[in-house]
């Protein structure tokens, strides 16, 4: 059996803008994993199966494609064991969906090359691609098109996913954007974010970088007061982050913020 942490992940910046030709945002976007992980396992099975998870259904489809992409039969048993939370914006579902692609891909005679295996997942979502890379990237495009970074890595992340908050569809967060003309200003923005990723060498330096388009929380303030050098929601949201240099910090500030809903403090992380 081979498996993997199927990591989580911040979005540090988001900056949308208009729909494209192909009915999609163009977007840019700075993409963190984090050391918060599903766990994935992949067998050799008589038949398609994906356990440990009832609501699947991304990892399910993906083997589905992966089978197809290289004229073999689905016979995988996948096993995911949940930790990152669902529908928060921390890309979960994208995450175990790319390491099984990784982990089935391998135990094919002939596996799909790098760049094949990230165009199949790309069938699945913005961020799946990502998570089968190392290391923060730039996405551009509709967020498929990556690029590295180098960003530091010396800081703490407190997560908050409010009680009672539950992320809308993606398909009405962009369309909320669209009817308040969220696009406009995007040039400028996405000018404000490259400049900003020019001169980051300290952790701090991440708080230059433009906040979120699709998405705000009065609990990104509370994070500031509390003593994140940077705080916003990542992806669609609900979850907040709160970014601190020292780990006694976020654990004070995890104490203040426990009772409004699931907390977590955790670290940037280089690999899946």
């Amino acid at each position: 059996m081979n498996r993997a942490p199927a990591t989580a992940k911040l979005n540090l910046a988001l900056v949308v803008g208009p729909l494209r030709d192909d009915g999609r945002h163009e977007v840019v976007t700075v993409l963190q994993r984090i050391d918060l992980a599903d766990r994935v396992a992949i067998e050799p099975a008589p038949a398609l199966q994906v356990d440990g998870f009832p609501d699947d259904t991304i990892v399910r489809a993906a083997l589905e494609r992966l089978a197809e992409a290289a004229n073999a039969e689905p016979r995988w048993r996948a096993q995911i064991w949940k930790h990152v939370p669902v529908a928060g914006g921390l890309g979960g579902g994208s995450s175990d969906a790319a390491t099984a692609l990784r982990l089935a891909n391998e135990t094919l005679p002939e596996p799909l090359p790098p760049e094949r295996l990230h165009d199949l997942a790309a069938e699945f979502g913005a961020d799946v691609p990502f998570f089968l890379t190392s290391g923060p990237q730039l996405g551009t495009g509709t967020g498929t098109e990556l690029e590295p970074l180098e960003l530091p890595q010396d800081y703490w992340v407190l997560l908050l996913l409010p009680q009672h908050e539950r992320k809308p569809s993606t398909a009405s967060v962009y369309a909320e954007f669209d009817r308040r003309n969220g696009a406009e200003g995007f040039e400028e923005r996405r000018a404000r974010l490259h400049e900003a990723l020019a001169v980051v060498k300290r952790p701090t330096d991440l708080a230059t970088l433009p906040q979120n388009d699709l998405a705000a929380s009065p609990h990104a303030e509370r994070l500031l007061e509390l003593g994140a050098f940077r705080a916003d929601v990542s992806g669609a949201g609900p979850a907040v982050y709160g970014l601190f240099l020292h780990r006694a910090q976020a654990v004070s500030a995890e104490r203040e913020l426990r009772p409004l809903g699931g907390t977590w403090i955790t670290v940037p992380t280089w690999y899946g």
